[in-house]
Formats: C-alpha cells, structure tokens, sequence
C-alpha cells in the first residue's frame, strides 16, 4: 500500500474528550462529523467532508451504553460507503471484552461477536489499549494493535521513591501482567486468589506469598466495581504491608465504586483516561493518566508503516 498523506480523525460522541487530545498531540484537528436524532431515538452519524481514498481513524468507545458500539459500525459503514481508503476503528477502552469464553452453559462470547460486526462493518483495522485477555486478538481477521498501558505506567512508577516495592495480582487472570512489571524493576510478586459466587460479588480471598513491610502495587487492566481491588487492598495491609496502591488502565467505575475506593485502604488509584471519571466524583484518591500522546503516536506509527510495539517500555502482556 501506498502512503496516503491524506489522514483523517474522526470522534464518536462518548470519546471526544479523549479523541479531541489525541488530535491535539497529533498536529491536526479532527474531521466534521454530524449526529443525526430522530424523535423515537434512532440515530445516524453523517459525515461532513469528503474522506474519498483517505487513510481514516476513528476514535470511539464500545462501553455501554450499546448505542456508542452501534455509532462507530455506523461510522465505519459511512466511511467505507463514501470510500475511505484504509478505515482504523481506535477503541481505547474494548467494551465486551469480559465475554471472551463461553465459562457457563448457554451464554454467547459476546467479544468475538464485536470483532465480527466491526469486520463486517468494514474496518481495516483496530487499535486497542490493554484488552481484558489478550487472546481476543485472535477473535479479528483483521489487524490489531495492542497498546500497552506500561508505556503510562511504568515511567510514573519510575518517579516515585517506594523503598521496598512488590507487585500483586489482585486476581489469577491478572498474574502474567503482574510479572512482566515485577521483572521490569526486579521486584517481588505476589497474588491475591479470589472465588465469585457470581458476577461483581467476591465469596472469597486469599493471599499467595509475603508482603511483609512491602510497598505493594496491584496491577489490573480495568476496574469496575472496586470489589476486588479494595478487598486484595484491605488483605495486603491486614497482612503487613508498608502501603498499597492500584494501577488500572481502564476505570469502569460503576456501581458504589467511588464509594468504595474512598473508603478502601488503597492509599491511590491510578487509572488512564481511556474512560472519563464521573463529573461528580469530588475525592483525592484517584489520579488520571492519559494516553492521548500514546494513541497519537501509534496512529502516526500506523499511517507510517512503522512499529507498534516500539511504543511498549515493557513486553507484551
């Protein structure tokens, strides 16, 4: 393929704070782009400017609500119909992507689902951040670029002076992403063993290896209630640990989650801006990182036939 000069950003409705950055770090405003609205809430995306053989990124979540993955299929039908070259469906945060197996009788894998309508749409290709299993890569036939919420995380780490650092798994699933950012500062891990009676609700926790007098990291790529982070929080210090802090790329946040990480023994919760905080949230303890710069580069590095993974500080996890 040929280099197209011509690059376009588009932003759905529910990403636009984040896309409007990622455009500013990119050098270039993002494209003109309508929301059509009809009485009984039907909707339909209409873009204003010609995208004819152009090289087009479109920046949008697919969390719930269900319109905002319905948005960016239309936006990619759009694009495709009014004949964009090479269509980029940006998903910083990849909604479904829990529903990566069928774990009980009678349920869809609701994240291949997703892959197929944005391949069936006619995306080219997708860019995502720190996806809940990595394997769902396997779910596109189409490429995809894994972005790495190291590259944001691993450089503020850095920065702090934490004297005795050990990083923990708040659950089993989240084991391999603890022990790539262990061996990257040569520190200890260790993992927290949780069993759900059923979704969003925790029956039981225990701990595997010593935290003793440790400044303790848990590591995830998402939190949604808070249930198992102020749990495994709680546990670490129960247990002897000098302090406990959290990092995880994408804050779902819903339910009493706020509630529960004011009240939880964390000392901090650092997340990304791949999903906004609630407008009401007035506390201290969570801190924001974006990835606007990060997204902007590997959207430069795409149209550019150039690396992804050299954007990574750490492996793949």
């Amino acid at each position: 393929m040929l280099l197209t000069t011509d690059v376009k950003l588009f932003s759905g409705t529910s990403t636009r704070y984040l896309a409007e950055d990622i455009a500013d770090h990119y050098g270039q405003a993002l494209g003109k782009m309508d929301v059509l609205r009809f009485s009984d809430g039907e909707f339909q995306p209409e873009i204003k400017e010609s995208v004819r053989g152009s090289f087009t990124f479109i920046i949008q979540n697919t969390n719930a609500p269900g319109d905002n993955l319905l948005e960016l299929l239309m936006m990619i039908d759009a694009l495709r119909r009014a004949s964009s070259d090479y269509i980029t469906a940006v998903i910083p945060y990849f909604g479904y992507a829990r529903q990566d197996r069928k774990d009980r009788p009678r349920v869809g894998i609701g994240a291949k689902l997703v892959a197929n309508l944005l391949t069936a749409a006619g995306a080219d290709r997708v860019m995502t951040m720190d996806l809940h299993a990595g394997q769902i890569q396997g779910f596109f036939d189409i490429p995809v670029d894994h972005l790495n919420g190291s590259a944001i995380f691993v450089p503020y780490i850095q920065k702090q002076k934490w004297d005795n650092l050990c990083f923990a798994s708040p659950d089993v699933g989240s084991v391999k992403r603890a022990r790539i950012y262990a061996q990257h500062f040569n520190a200890e891990m260790v993992i927290c063993d949780k069993y759900r009676k059923r979704a969003n609700e925790i029956a039981e926790m225990t701990l595997i290896g010593s935290v003793e007098g440790k400044d303790v990291v848990l590591v995830d790529d998402m939190i949604d209630t808070g249930g198992t982070l102020c749990n495994a929080a709680s546990m670490v210090i129960d247990k002897g640990a000098k302090s406990v802090r959290a990092f995880c790329t994408h804050a779902v946040l819903s339910g009493k989650a706020y509630e529960n990480i004011e009240n939880s023994k964390l000392s901090e919760l650092i997340v990304t801006n791949t999903l906004p905080l609630s407008s009401a949230y007035k506390g201290k303890k969570i801190k924001v990182l974006s990835v606007a710069k990060l997204f902007a580069q590997a959207i430069r590095n795409t149209h550019e036939h150039k690396s992804i993974h050299s954007l990574f500080l750490t492996p793949s996890v």
